[in-house]
């Protein structure tokens, strides 16, 4: 890496990117721009901020707190001749397709074709820097996206930075370096230190009645959870942590998160656990043995490590206890399950606000490894 490449955007490197021009960032399938959230936080300054989005409502979070974000739409329709060098491209591409929750279609799946739009900028665009987001994947997936990105992914868990886990896979050249034998290249970059953050560090105290179940119901919930080959089982631990938020985590249903609560005592989780039944299911339709579609077979037991499951687009139960009232996550807190600053969401529906969460980044993750580049940076504006 050589100093020229970038004198028009580092700073002497005593001082950070304080008093630099700032880094052009290409973001697809940007949300409500967590990238950008993590930027900030580190204090790399951005000369301009292209988001590829189609969603309004994310666009709207984006537009309200980083006004000068370029919006740019439909990926497809993103060229690099249209734009200036791109010292940073960035982006999550939808994961349906990949994800072990799903069917598996992996790039069959008309959403994760999405990869190669991701795919298609990065040789366009060539940028200093990448980072591509995904979900935790068959081996045969992950191989074959690396081959795309040039570099094996590092995985992350969100939980070492957070009280959610999410465990995500990240391909990057930050931090990269060649090893093995055959000189492949790999993201060097170690394991952040656990901050021992727990669920009950992020809940809210004083909650609306309007976040509570009514006995009934709980009592509905816990019925059709129950039905057929999924049960439901509750327990009280007296520290746990919270599952995944979801994107439909506003519907109250047997797929909602829950937090059981006496308003003040302690807070607990419970997250699903799959039944041997439905790890040999999942076996049996992995093998190619059973065809149609699978069913996710699971029971409710409670995590002891006082963190939550993924916050995703696909909803999985949760249930969180604190005594013996259930309520579900507030908007707050699932920002806060995201690393994400207070109330950064508020600007549009409850609805909305949990959909984008759940499809959202965990921000100090991202700024972990952004660090790394800021580091990079800085040492190549002392060469």
């Amino acid at each position: 890496m050589h100093k020229s490449s970038f004198n028009n955007f580092l700073s002497d490197g005593k001082n950070g990117f304080s008093e630099a021009e700032g880094i052009t960032v290409l973001s697809l399938f940007d949300g409500m721009s967590c990238g950008q959230l993590a930027l900030q936080k580190l204090g790399i300054k951005v000369k301009q901020y292209y988001a590829a989005e189609i969603d309004k409502h994310a666009i709207q979070v984006t537009q309200h707190n980083f006004p000068n974000t370029i919006q740019l739409g439909d990926v497809t329709k993103v060229y690099a001749k249209d734009l200036p060098k791109i010292d940073l491209l960035i982006g999550g591409s939808p994961c349906q397709g990949f994800s072990f929750a799903g069917k598996q279609l992996a790039f069959d799946d008309p959403r994760s074709k999405l990869f190669f739009e991701f795919v298609r900028l990065k040789n366009e665009c060539n940028p200093t820097y990448f980072m591509l987001e995904n979900v935790k994947m068959k081996k045969e997936f992950e191989i074959i996206i690396s081959k795309y990105m040039g570099v094996a992914p590092i995985e992350i868990n969100s939980a070492l930075l957070s009280a959610q886990n999410r465990v995500r896979l990240y391909w990057t050249n930050i931090a990269a370096e060649p090893y093995g034998l055959f000189g492949d290249m790999q993201c060097m970059i170690p394991q952040p230190k656990d901050k021992g953050i727990l669920l009950r560090d992020i809940l809210e105290s004083d909650v609306p009645d309007k976040y509570y179940l009514s006995e009934k119901m709980l009592q509905y919930i816990t019925q059709e959870a129950s039905k057929k080959i999924n049960r439901t089982r509750l327990t009280y631990p007296e520290q746990a942590k919270c599952g995944a938020i979801l994107a439909n985590e506003y519907k109250q249903g047997t797929d909602s998160n829950f937090i059981v609560s006496s308003r003040g005592r302690e807070s607990s989780v419970l997250t699903p656990k799959r039944t041997e039944y439905g790890k040999q299911i999942r076996k049996d339709y992995e093998a190619g043995k059973i065809k149609e579609q699978r069913k996710n077979i699971q029971q409710l037991e409670p995590r002891n490590d006082g963190k939550t499951n993924t916050l995703t687009s696909v909803q999985k139960d949760n249930l969180l206890q604190i005594g013996d009232k259930v309520r579900r996550l507030t908007e707050l807190e699932c920002e806060r399950l995201q690393t994400v600053p207070d109330n950064y969401t508020n600007h549009v529906s409850s609805t909305q606000r949990y959909k984008m969460l759940g499809n959202g980044w965990t921000v100090d993750v991202i700024a972990y490894i952004f660090g790394f580049m800021k580091s990079e940076l800085a040492k190549s504006a002392e060469w």
